[in-house]
């Protein structure tokens, strides 16, 4: 059954930008994105699964100890998604950016995906 805008807003965050293990994010990039997606940073745009595979394995490298959270829950309205995050050190401390991702998906897929951040604090 395909997934929703939502539910794809879900896994987007937990399960490949807080996802270890590259051979379980790739597969999850593979199931949930279409081949020919379209990811916009706020500095660069990546095109297809192998672009996001990987921007999304160079990005993890960047903090490798620093993690995603939703900030609130995912909304969808008919075929976009959107969800709100915090990322930064784990454990409660504050996030170090804060931001929303939204994509448009179809056939329960991620088609075109948006990130932007809307707030960052530099480190004390």
């Amino acid at each position: 059954m395909p997934r929703s805008p939502a539910d794809l807003m879900r896994v987007n965050l937990l399960e490949v930008f807080n996802e270890p293990d590259p051979d379980r994010r790739a597969a999850v990039i593979a199931e949930n994105y279409a081949e020919d997606v379209v990811w916009h940073e706020p500095d660069r745009i990546n095109h297809g699964r192998t672009d996001l595979v990987r921007r999304a394995t160079e990005f993890l490298a960047e903090n490798p100890d620093w993690v995603f959270r939703p900030a609130g829950p995912a909304s969808a309205l008919d075929d976009i998604g959107h969800l709100g995050f915090q990322y930064g050190p784990p454990g409660g401390q504050p996030p170090m950016v804060s931001g929303m991702d939204i994509a448009r998906a179809r056939h329960g897929v991620i088609t075109e995906l948006y990130t932007i951040v809307t707030k960052t604090r530099q480190p004390s």
